[in-house]
């Protein structure tokens, strides 16, 4: 099997994992082109509008409107094409979809978008918001039996003083029962409306993370097919190594999610085993260095650490991210060092240093948490999910992270791990 063969394959594997992201997605997916035609929708998709993707391909989306919207949202739809832009989940708008029976339910849309040499594809996430409403309805109808049971009670404090001391307490443990019910139905909307909150954030984000690495991967997968000659080779291997290198991406951001997924879940759970750290290490420098670019370089020193006994993957991972992000913000030509040691207390320390961009110290107090970047850093790749899996990977094992930074001036994390 030759490059180009293994290339192809690789391809083709990974072209598998984002079609099952795609379909297992825990919201509807559609994706039309720019005269509205359904190109494809996902698996959850199907299941909100009780079509298939076989019935719906090459249909305008109009067909999952309500009849007496869809002229309207077919100008909608051709403005949207002429000026393209990314709509978070909701926007304000109460919206109505048909399913494939007839009736009509509330759904809440995102819209993304990207652009191919076919031209413009539009993405939209759809959620069925059926049971938010219905609590609505009901937390609607609650306070008016609330506002009636107080209007009978001071109809009784006014018609029956006799009965005042008994009637008095049947209600309060109505009325105490009603705002329980409201508290709960409160808290459950609460917890509904930061869960959309997420989601907007994840959508908006994955948009924009995974829309130029996609509209790479189409365009250099189309350019491959016009260069047929072996003179050519050099140009399809250009191109096989951008699909690879794109592929990476978004395989380590795939990751990132599914890791954070994971953790929320409770699911990762360290398994100590003794190793040999330096070796660990050196083999995470060679990968990594062997992806670095720009004429970056990483070099390890040790001192007195060699085996530890901690969960090998947990501190693969780790590596992993901090050199990734070290490369990442480091200036070309730049050095990226690592060290391991034990300091005066035993503890063991790995410090990871660059030389690159460094952070302001308004942004060092949020670098933890979920989907937080930089300011400084807007023009590079990134989730903001890294640093925030780091720290409870290394929670999760008992130690901590501390990180010095100053802008224009590099930063150096440090990891410390207690003596066993």
């Amino acid at each position: 099997m030759d490059m180009t063969d293994k290339a192809i394959d690789q391809l083709l594997k990974e072209k598998q994992k984002f079609e099952a992201l795609f379909n297992f997605a825990t919201i509807g997916i559609i994706i039309a082109n720019s005269k509205g035609d359904i190109v494809q929708i996902n698996q959850l998709a199907e299941v909100i509008f009780g079509y298939s993707g076989e019935e719906l391909a090459g249909k305008k989306v109009e067909i999952l409107l309500p009849e007496g919207k869809r002229n309207e949202h077919k100008a909608e739809r051709q403005h949207y094409t002429v000026h393209p832009q990314v709509r978070p989940m909701g926007s304000g708008r109460d919206l109505m979809a048909r399913h494939k029976s007839g009736h009509h339910f509330p759904v809440e849309v995102s819209l993304s978008y990207f652009n191919t040499e076919e031209g413009l594809y539009v993405i939209a996430f759809i959620q069925d918001i059926t049971t938010r409403k219905n609590n609505e309805v009901i937390l609607i109808r609650q306070k008016s039996e609330l506002e009636e049971v107080t209007e009978k009670m001071k109809a009784m404090n006014a018609n029956l003083e006799q009965e005042v001391e008994k009637r008095t307490d049947d209600l309060r443990q109505t009325l105490s029962r009603l705002e329980t019910s409201q508290i709960e139905l409160k808290e459950a909307l609460d917890r509904e409306k930061q869960l959309g909150e997420l989601k907007s954030r994840f959508v908006t984000m994955a948009s924009h993370e995974f829309k130029t690495p996609l509209s790479t991967i189409l365009t250099s997968a189309s350019l491959i097919g016009k260069y047929i000659t072996s003179e050519e080779q050099t140009h399809r291997e250009k191109h096989l190594k951008r699909i690879s290198d794109t592929v990476l991406n978004l395989t380590n951001l795939l990751n990132e999610f599914l890791s954070i997924g994971k953790l929320e879940e409770g699911k990762i759970v360290p398994k100590k085993e003794t190793f040999h750290l330096p070796d660990l290490i050196r083999e995470v420098v060679s990968g990594m260095q062997s992806q670095a670019q720009d004429g970056k370089t990483i070099h390890f020193q040790q001192d007195g650490v060699v085996s530890i006994d901690l969960d090998k993957e947990l501190i693969r991972n780790i590596l992993l991210n901090l050199l990734s992000n070290a490369l990442k913000f480091s200036n070309p030509q730049g050095v990226v060092r690592v060290f391991a040691t034990r300091n005066e207390k035993r503890e063991l320390e790995i410090k990871v240093k660059d030389e690159g961009l460094g952070i302001s110290e308004e942004d060092q107090a949020h670098l933890f948490e979920r989907f937080f970047r930089g300011r400084n850093a807007d023009n590079i790749q990134g989730t903001g999910l890294g640093l925030h899996i780091v720290q409870r990977y290394i929670s999760l094992m008992g130690g901590t992270i501390e990180i010095d930074s100053a802008l224009n001036k590099g930063t150096t994390i440090t990891i410390t791990f207690p003596e066993k």
